[in-house]
């Protein structure tokens, strides 16, 4: 007979090989890729494009198989922790006067269970609850829980650990790490670019900026004359491209009688302070002034009264070759990130021509294939092109004259570089900022650094104008 914990088991192994799948297709994609480029070719041969094509199908289906597996882990351990609850309200223990062994006296095998456990505090109250009386009432139990809680952090993440305190001089406590994975895919635009579509980085153990180097003057080759003469000469220049680290971060001052006697702080609290992190990384990537993706992309112009997807279609593919030309054979468009609006608007367009050219694999009379209907980090869809389709509600609404359009932003994967700490740890304190109202202070922050910059202007592009104003369905 198979037991939930069986059936957790075989999920787990099913979401694992789909991660691994998921892993093993994009770096044979990236082998393909490496492999064209090595030899000094601009695009793919027909058995590549073919096999480049599986491989992206078949990496698309690993990730909607890896999060459909992680849901049904979800159910499953919720289902488990009732389980347990129940076996435990069924069991009676009867006292005796037999004497427990002493701890020391006690034979152990295995390893000392977390303070805070996804099995036994799932929403993370208990953890809240601590932190809360902690600095309320200086709680010794709660104090102890804490502290315990601290070491565990610093034996198993202590290098991130202490980057993170030691960067800002903030004194803070490690959130248990299942709480962040727990609350980050919870409603809000979340982080769709980044996430999908931005090369992740390791952020470097110290300081407050990320140093590159880019070459700005390269060296030549040329045909040399006759025997013997000089060939061709240029020295290389390079220049400094400097990065800051930036800091997410969000508080909320709760009441003390909220912490006392409310019920579902740690939903209403927790989960909208890691919420708002992760929106504010993702929009500051889009948004932010000078650096951000919209500020750095040369754009295409689509201007039209009546605007119809047929049209919108040779827009996105001219960005396209804007970042295919500037990069050369250093890199060439793999996404497109556009709001929520402009793709359920492209998806609800009909008409009886379809895309001359179109991928390996895409239907013909179709400009794109839907891969998933559901909103987060994963690829929605995969144009007839070729191009990925990334949905990202943090892209601005109000561009234009008419304050009323969106822009589509098209980008090599490549070259969209996000530097966090691994695991990306967030950190949370309380203190007691007016005792005479009651209140509790919750922070919770997250540093990171990003550039869209290597390469000059071109290597990102976007679609904007009043083509992109607010569709009509």
């Amino acid at each position: 007979m198979t037991t939930l914990s069986d059936r957790i088991r075989q999920v787990e192994t099913a979401r694992d090989n789909a991660r691994r799948d998921k892993e093993v297709a994009q770096q044979r994609i990236g082998a393909v890729l490496d492999a064209a480029q090595r030899a000094g070719r601009t695009h793919l041969s027909a058995e590549e494009d073919a096999e480049t094509a599986r491989l992206m199908e078949s990496r698309d289906a690993a990730v909607v198989e890896a999060r459909n597996a992680s849901r049904d882990l979800e159910q499953l351990r919720d289902a488990q922790i009732e389980e347990i609850e129940y076996g435990k309200r069924a069991s009676q223990i009867t006292p005796t006067s037999v004497r427990r062994p002493a701890y020391d006296r006690v034979a152990r095998i295995g390893m000392e269970e977390r303070t805070y456990r996804a099995d036994r505090d799932p929403n993370g109250r208990g953890f809240l609850t601590d932190v809360s009386r902690q600095f309320l009432f200086g709680d010794p139990g709660a104090q102890e829980r804490l502290s315990r809680h601290m070491q565990e952090e610093q034996t198993e993440r202590g290098e991130y650990l202490s980057r993170a305190v030691g960067t800002g001089a903030f004194t803070g406590l490690t959130v248990p790490q299942y709480l962040t994975d727990l609350f980050a895919p919870a409603t809000a635009s979340l982080r769709p670019f980044a996430d999908a579509a931005c090369n992740s980085h390791p952020l470097p153990a110290q300081g407050m900026s990320i140093e590159l180097s880019r070459i700005t003057t390269s060296s030549s080759a040329g045909i040399q004359a006759t025997q013997n003469t000089a060939v061709a000469n240029q020295d290389m220049d390079d220049t400094q491209l400097s990065i800051p680290v930036q800091t997410a971060a969000g508080q909320q001052t709760v009441s003390r009688q909220a912490i006392e006697r409310g019920s579902g702080i740690d939903d209403v609290t927790m989960q909208d302070l890691f919420n708002r992190v992760a929106t504010t990384l993702d929009s500051t990537l889009l948004n932010q002034a000078s650096t951000g993706l919209t500020n750095v992309a040369s754009s295409t112009a689509y201007t039209d009264a009546s605007p119809t997807a047929a049209e919108l279609w040779p827009k996105i593919q001219g960005a396209a070759s804007t970042v295919e030309a500037t990069l050369l054979n250093m890199g060439y468009a793999t996404h497109a990130v556009m709001h929520s609006r402009r793709w359920n608007w492209l998806a609800s367009q009909v008409g009886s021509s379809w895309p001359f050219v179109s991928t390996s694999g895409m239907p013909v009379n179709a400009g794109g294939l839907t891969l998933t209907n559901e909103y987060g980090p994963a690829v929605r869809a995969k144009l007839s092109s070729g191009v990925l389709v990334v949905v990202d509600n943090n892209i601005a609404t109000n561009f234009g004259a008419g304050t009323n359009e969106d822009e589509i932003y098209v980008v090599p994967r490549n070259e969209c570089h996000l530097w966090e700490d691994p695991a990306a740890p967030m950190f949370i304190r309380a203190e007691q900022p007016a005792a005479a109202s009651l209140g509790v202070l919750l922070v919770a922050y997250a540093y990171f650094g990003y550039t869209f910059q290597r390469y000059s202007s071109g290597a990102m592009a976007k679609v904007s104008g009043s083509g992109l104003i607010t569709p009509t369905f």
